[in-house]
């Protein structure tokens, strides 16, 4: 019991707050600017990639905002998007995204190169209904976020069906609405189930495993969760949308902390729809889709230092 209390002291003691760092945006067509940006994903060469959702393209940019390049325009053929939902990018530099309203999923190379795509709409395997994320996991098969066939697909890296899971409702292994999904480094997925204001999560292959959450504004509710991200150490981050903040967890669903608020400043935020770490750990991005910008922040964790160590143990001797 002592090893177990001093154990999470000692755990909690590490944490400490997420700070603002910057942002960029701004609402418009041009260059570096955005008509509700929603997916995030952090490219091999640590450069970020935005699903700009209603210009109907992707922009990347370096890890500080600055612009590198676009690709893609309103439309149904090669390389073009109906509504650009999610987006996500291997390590060998692959960016795949979630072409919403095309029922679709599309692959680039990491300058927008078109290299091939899969999906029409239904509801049979390998079909979708309005696709709204993506990611790769760390073994390079690519899951897909289906919010109306309320459902988990998962494909190797060309599009080849490999399984999939889910069906509309509450109870477990159910969504309503899945939106954001991520892939922990054990493999197992994290779902954003925003319909029913929790998070789920599974084995790679879809058997349930656990979740959390229900709707309200207190420390680990859920308003309409919107995306998640895991990072090296399994803390998972949720874009809580319609709460207007972050709130981060154990890799079971422990409330660790939360940052943002509602409005315009710098941390505060109108609907943040995803979220992606840095490779290290330490920064986080957001998308703040009401303000079509993107924020980000530090992470400074907090020292244990023998001496501090040493007090806590003394309370359990």
């Amino acid at each position: 019991m002592r090893t177990l209390a001093l154990a999470t002291l000692a755990a909690a003691a590490a944490w400490s707050a997420w700070t603002y760092e910057g942002q960029w945006g701004g609402g418009g067509s041009g260059n570096g600017q955005f008509n509700y940006p929603e997916g995030l994903a952090r490219g091999a060469a640590g450069n970020i990639y935005v699903a700009d959702v209603h210009n109907s393209r992707i922009q990347y940019f370096t890890p500080t905002g600055s612009y590198l390049g676009a690709w893609g325009s309103g439309g149904g053929g090669d390389g073009q998007f109906d509504s650009a939902y999610g987006v996500a990018a291997a390590p060998d530099g692959t960016v795949y995204v979630a072409d919403g309203g095309n029922d679709r999923i599309q692959y680039f190379n990491a300058n927008g190169s078109f290299l091939g795509k899969w999906g029409a709409f239904g509801s049979g395997a390998g079909q979708f209904n309005a696709p709204d994320d993506v990611f790769v996991a760390p073994n390079g098969n690519v899951y897909v976020a289906e919010y109306y066939n309320y459902r988990i697909q998962y494909f190797t890296p060309t599009g080849s069906f490999l399984g999939m899971w889910g069906a509309q409702g509450g109870g477990d292994g159910q969504f309503q609405y899945t939106e954001g999904l991520a892939v922990a480094p054990n493999g197992n997925v994290y779902v954003a189930d925003s319909g029913n204001h929790r998070i789920q999560y599974f084995t790679p292959s879809g058997s349930f495993l656990g979740k959390w959450g229900t709707q309200g504004s207190g420390d680990g509710q859920l308003s309409n969760p919107a995306d998640v991200a895991v990072g090296d150490d399994g803390t998972v981050y949720v874009a809580d949308a319609f709460n207007d903040r972050v709130q981060y967890f154990t890799a079971g669903g422990s409330f660790l902390g939360k940052w943002g608020a509602h409005g315009p400043g710098n941390g505060e935020f109108e609907h943040p729809t995803a979220i992606v770490l840095s490779a290290s750990g330490s920064r986080a991005y957001v998308t703040d889709s009401g303000y079509n910008r993107i924020q980000y922040f530090n992470r400074n964790e907090a020292a244990v230092t023998p001496t501090s160590l040493g007090r806590v143990k003394a309370l359990f001797r």
